[in-house]
């Protein structure tokens, strides 16, 4: 038992519909499902902001969606709301085997930081808790799916084997946003970090 599944984000903002939708994202909750039915280990991330979180563009006068700005960790993506603490939104696809998870990590919770990856906030300084998790249960290979496979999936993805796990992306269990290029972009760098693309 020393893997485990890592289902990142399957929410309904991020579904068709959603606040944050990625297209087809609600497609890929059956494949996910039989996965995690076979698989000894699940963990289930789960988006958590709280209203006027500092990722969101409506909490900056006159800034557009989906726009760059600059924050004190980095450059960031303005997001349209989604995600907030409590909503429907945030709530998992209602489709998905939620009860099969071991664990249950919320991120993106601190207001004056985004939280795209499983393990670390957008500092990569501050630890969301799931390697010590991870490591305390004897785990050292990883499968990842999810939303979306260009931020969520991808950062968590290199965050995992920067950190010195075995992991593995099934691609055809994740979807991604693509905004100017940044699926490939993410590809690339799963790959170079060592990621296996499955």
């Amino acid at each position: 038992m020393t893997e485990a599944l890592i289902v990142i984000d399957v929410q309904k903002d991020f579904c068709p519909g959603g606040a944050l939708a990625v297209a087809e994202g609600d497609q890929i909750v059956p494949g996910i499902n039989a996965l995690m039915a076979e698989s000894p280990v699940v963990v289930l991330t789960q988006d958590w902001h709280p209203a006027g979180h500092s990722s969101f563009a409506s909490t900056h006068p006159g800034a557009e969606v989906m726009s760059m700005t600059e924050m004190p960790y980095g450059p960031q993506v303005l997001w349209p709301d989604h995600c907030i603490q409590g909503s429907d939104g945030a709530k998992f696809h209602p489709d998905l085997t939620v009860d099969r998870a071991d664990l249950i990590i919320r991120k993106g919770f601190n207001p004056a930081i985004d939280s795209y990856s499983a393990f670390f906030e957008n500092d990569h300084v501050t630890p969301t808790g799931l390697e010590g998790y991870l490591r305390s249960r004897g785990i050292s290979e990883l499968v990842m799916v999810g939303l979306a496979t260009d931020f969520c999936v991808n950062y968590s993805a290199v965050d995992a084997a920067k950190l010195g796990f075995k992991v593995t992306v099934r691609r055809d269990l994740c979807r991604g946003i693509d905004m100017d290029g940044s699926l490939a972009a993410a590809e690339i760098a799963m790959a170079e970090a060592g990621v296996i693309l499955a």
